[in-house]
């Protein structure tokens, strides 16, 4: 039987291995048999992980590969992989180069001409937006916020115009820093604060970000967060952006399209638009100037 599994590994091959998030029944059956039969397992903790391993009977030599190691680690398993070498890469939990190690060994790994598949499984990304209520539609995964103040600011600053739903990840240390900056930055917009996904106590906290802050000064947060935020109003957005228009003349505003390369009519369209004004009021304008 063994024989006929490792059938199914290919020399050469990085396998991109998804792991449980929690609960351990949410690893995939080609997980456990790629595990079981690659040559070699680049793993984010051994320690953490060879309980995995244990739990499924998996008895793969592992190797750590994490982010103090990422570059040159990379470059030792490239080695191995182009002798033939089959790896597996999976992290603590979860899909390997989301917020965790995986994109820079990929990332080599395509320079170098080597094969890379994903073993497809959990997420908390995917997991806390299906269950948030928010539009799943378009979303922007930010990951982690910058823990260095100036590059935190930068980074919350441009979440602020986003109008598609916003995922990141949060330790509970400073989960509290967190919902802070995010409130004050982008006002006060639903929110669902997601922690311990498929584990025991899971709980999803479905509220605004002024309720999740006034929360959390009372509740110490504990457990590991995904915080699925509203994008900014649409429609707010038109709004303040024909506001900006309508500070400027209507031949100022022709002229802007016009020095884009435009032609004159198609730059009257584009300023109707802006304006939420026809054509025609915009020809109107031109004549009154």
């Amino acid at each position: 039987m063994k024989e006929q599994n490792r059938q199914t590994v290919e020399k050469g091959m990085l396998y991109l291995c998804a792991t449980p998030i929690g609960n351990l029944g949410d690893i995939s059956w080609r997980c456990v048999e790629i595990l079981k039969n690659v040559d070699l397992i680049a793993a984010e903790d051994t320690r953490n992980s060879i309980r995995l391993l244990n739990h499924f009977d998996i008895h793969t030599p592992m190797t750590a590969y994490h982010e103090f190691n990422r570059y040159d680690k990379a470059d030792v398993l490239v080695e191995k992989l182009k002798e033939g070498a089959s790896i597996a890469c999976i992290s603590d939990a979860g899909t390997p180069g989301i917020s965790d190690p995986g994109e820079v060994l990929v990332s080599k790994c395509i320079d170098a001409g080597i094969p890379v598949t994903s073993v497809p499984g959990p997420c908390a990304a995917i997991s806390a937006l299906i269950i948030s209520g928010l539009p799943a539609r378009r979303f922007r995964f930010e990951g982690f916020l910058p823990a260095e103040k100036k590059e935190r600011k930068e980074a919350v600053s441009d979440l602020a115009a986003e109008t598609c739903t916003l995922i990141l990840y949060e330790a509970p240390h400073r989960l509290k820093r967190t919902l802070s900056d995010l409130l004050e930055a982008l006002g006060d917009r639903r929110i669902s604060v997601v922690k311990e996904l498929t584990k025991t106590h899971e709980k999803v906290f479905r509220t605004t970000l002024s309720g999740a802050a006034a929360f959390y000064e009372k509740e110490e947060p504990r457990g590991e967060y995904v915080l699925v935020l509203e994008g900014r109003d649409p429609e707010l957005e038109k709004a303040e952006k024909r506001a900006s228009w309508e500070e400027m003349s209507i031949p100022a505003h022709v002229a802007f399209y016009e020095s884009q390369g435009l032609s004159r009519m198609d730059a009257m369209k584009a300023a109707a638009k802006d304006r939420g004004v026809t054509k025609r009021d915009i020809y109107s304008g031109m004549l009154e100037e």
